[in-house]
């Protein structure tokens, strides 16, 4: 290395009598090795040696002499790793009320039976009869796994049966099913939305749905929450003199009902943006089937709106069905594209046998007994009306959302301050009234920017009673804790 340096010194210092040559004389010549060469292409080609001798030096010299164990002891003993997951918070300690019995209107926690207004248990089916001897039967003949996903020998009669069920009962050509309700739009919108798409999303939509256009890498775009105005305007700009987006698949994605607010999507003035700038809608109806319309149909028998009108639906089945998984319906050519390339769908197991008997007699329960939608519509309205004069809070849900919402009147500032106050008052009528309710409280993951509120989950199994006490339970819980902050 020395003589490679001593070389190199050599060689530099005999080259600035040629570099100052060219630089008294630019139009004279200079001779290297008998050629003559014009003075900057001197200085150019001596710039080019000492770049191509710095690039061939080490950016790391090892130490002349290794280390000893004692250097190399203190070196592991200073070092201090980056911690796996972040620290524990108190925040994180807390242990939810845990069930021990069904989760009907009423269940036992702690020993102690209370109502419960945290299941989205709608039309009351958990523990029914008949829901129960399906899945018993079911259990007998099937036993109580799939093993497999659906391509893979994981398809059972009941399957198909359960698609076909909910095909003929929502009116649309074919229907497809999933393991897991969230999963059913974790999976269904990569399968369409790819990167470069453009799809336009409610800001409200439950974390199932953020993460679905996360994994799509599509260009995401959200509007104000249930605002067509700021819809309009987002649907405008993304088209308007854009001769590229005209060219890309564009979306609206929406909840029927938004399990973070209670709001209704106003399904008819979707559908005529959709129409008027060429976009196509993905609906997640987990909370409206079996809940809106005269026969729960949902949101597009709510509205009135032709099924078909809508491109995509999803829909959780743990909600008003009382089972568990989910399904995807529409045209014939949408579903068998998901069989194909819908991750939830060709790698996962397929859906117990037993879940998807009994998705199909709660479908039947539901058509043979329009008056459980009464009941529900009635015992909404009841709660509506009796929490809407709560000292410290207001109803921010539709009047005829299944979800009554209420929120804090005055902003504390910050959505953790605001949940720290709504969980007292929730624990605060647990404790002293046996009324278990349930706070917006989101995941780490969660991106949605609504307030935060507690969440009222009716039934059509709840009675005038369980209502009246849930009522004046949450007055007095509210009164007390909002006078001791």
């Amino acid at each position: 290395m020395d003589a490679m340096l001593s070389s190199f010194e050599s060689m530099v210092k005999s080259a600035s009598d040629w570099v100052a040559f060219a630089l008294d004389a630019p139009s004279s010549r200079a001779v290297v090795f008998g050629v003559p060469i014009r003075g900057h292409l001197l200085v150019e080609g001596l710039l080019l040696v000492v770049i191509l001798f710095l690039l061939s030096q080490k950016s790391y010299k090892p130490p002349k002499r290794p280390l000893t164990k004692k250097e190399i002891d203190e070196l592991c003993d200073e070092w201090v790793p980056e911690p796996l997951i972040p620290a524990i918070t108190e925040e994180m300690k807390y242990e939810p009320p845990v069930l021990e019995s069904a989760a009907g209107t009423h269940t036992i926690i702690n020993g102690k039976e209370v109502v419960n207004f945290t299941s989205a248990n709608y039309l009351g089916l958990v523990g029914d009869e008949k829901l129960q001897d399906s899945c018993t039967k079911a259990l007998e003949k099937y036993g109580v796994g799939s093993c497999g996903p659906r391509g893979f020998y994981g398809t059972i009669d009941v399957h198909l049966d359960c698609e076909a069920r909910i095909a003929k009962f929502l009116g649309t050509s074919d229907s497809i099913l999933y393991s897991y309700g969230l999963s059913t739009m974790f999976s269904t919108i990569p399968a369409f939305c790819k990167k470069g798409d453009v799809v336009v999303v409610d800001e409200g939509v439950h974390w199932g749905i953020q993460n679905g256009l996360h994994l799509s890498r599509s260009t995401i775009i959200y509007f104000k929450h249930n605002d067509m105005k700021s819809l309009q305007s987002i649907l405008e700009n993304a088209t308007h003199d854009n001769k590229r987006a005209k060219k890309l698949r564009r979306y609206i994605v929406v909840e029927s009902v938004y399990q973070n607010s209670g709001q209704i999507a106003p399904l008819d003035e979707i559908i005529r943006l959709k129409e008027k700038y060429r976009f196509r809608v993905i609906l997640d109806e987990s909370n409206s089937i079996g809940v809106l319309g005269s026969t729960g149909r949902g949101l597009t028998e709510h509205c009135k709106v032709p099924i078909e009108k809508v491109d995509i639906v999803t829909a959780a089945m743990g909600h008003a069905l009382a089972t568990e998984g989910g399904f995807c319906t529409g045209s014939a050519r949408v579903i068998d594209h998901q069989r194909l390339s819908s991750s939830g769908y060709v790698f996962s197991a397929s859906l117990p046998p037993y879940l998807a008997s009994v998705a199909i007699t709660a479908v039947n329960v539901l058509e043979e007994n329009p008056n459980l939608i009464t009941k529900l519509k009635e015992n909404i309205v009841t709660l509506h009306k009796g929490l809407s004069d709560v000292e410290g809070l207001e109803i921010a849900s539709d009047p005829q959302s299944p979800i009554v919402f209420l929120r804090l009147k005055k902003s504390l500032g910050s959505f953790k301050a605001e949940l720290q106050v709504l969980e007292d008052i929730a624990n605060h009528v647990l404790k002293e009234y046996s009324i278990f309710i349930a706070t917006s409280k989101r995941s780490t993951a969660d991106k949605c920017k609504l307030p935060a509120g507690i969440r009222f989950y009716v039934s059509a199994a709840h009675t005038e009673s369980d209502l009246a006490k849930a009522c004046e339970s949450l007055k007095k819980a509210t009164a007390f804790v909002l006078a001791g902050q």
